[in-house]
């Protein structure tokens, strides 16, 4: 008999979708920036106690970096799931720099837009910069008005970064379903495997039907000698 190398199994469609790993993920990492800076901006800059300003300020930057996390690890069973908590991680991020938009003018202070002198040094910095450790350096050294301006830029950097991953989510959800969609899709997968699995071996059983009747007429040819 003919040995016939095997062909490998269709691969079945995954019900699980692989975790993104959100520590790679610029807009996190940035995110993780703005919650060390704000916990230093506001232990530095605001009253400890009687401003409620504080604990909403560190909180909005925590829910950011958080339901980052919780969207990213959600997303393994339900997009729909992942795309909610990072809408909240957005909403968190607007919250924060609304705060610190509000921070500038009530202290007098001046808000670095096109034009300012410290702008584009301030923008490339805070693009070309992911990591606390890049930034924690100047957490001492700067001005509320130096970390306000920074934290501005960093909340609209990861607003504008977040709002590119959530379509691109949104467009994996529409492509490839949800998790009821790929559950079906894995077990019409792994019901077509079985049926071609068993049409195979019934092909291989007539095979050997033929060579076994083909071996018999030639035992009796070979008892007439």
């Amino acid at each position: 008999m003919e040995n016939k190398q095997q062909q490998p199994a269709k691969q079945i469609e995954s019900v699980l979708r692989k975790q993104a790993n959100w520590k790679h993920l610029w807009f996190y990492q940035k995110t993780v920036v703005l919650y060390q800076l704000t916990y230093t901006f506001t232990r530095r800059f605001l009253p400890q106690y009687g401003d409620r300003t504080v604990d909403q300020m560190v909180q909005a930057a925590r829910s950011g970096k958080q339901n980052i996390v919780e969207g990213s690890a959600d997303g393994m069973t339900s997009t729909k799931m992942e795309l909610q908590l990072l809408n909240v991680a957005r909403s968190s991020i607007q919250e924060l720099l609304e705060d610190y938009e509000d921070y500038l003018p009530t202290h007098h202070l001046t808000k670095w837009s096109q034009g300012h002198p410290r702008f584009d040094g301030m923008l490339a910095f805070c693009r070309e910069h992911n990591y606390v450790a890049e930034y924690e350096v100047f957490f001492e050294k700067w001005s509320d008005e130096e970390m306000a301006n920074i934290a501005i830029t960093l909340c609209r950097m990861v607003d504008k970064m977040m709002l590119a991953y959530q379509k691109k989510k949104e467009h994996e959800f529409i492509t490839e379903g949800g998790i009821h969609e790929r559950m079906t899709a894995a077990r019409l997968g792994y019901r077509n495997n079985q049926r071609e699995t068993i049409e195979k071996l019934q092909k291989e059983i007539e095979v050997l039907k033929q060579e076994n009747e083909m071996l018999k007429n030639k035992l009796k040819g070979m008892e007439g000698i």
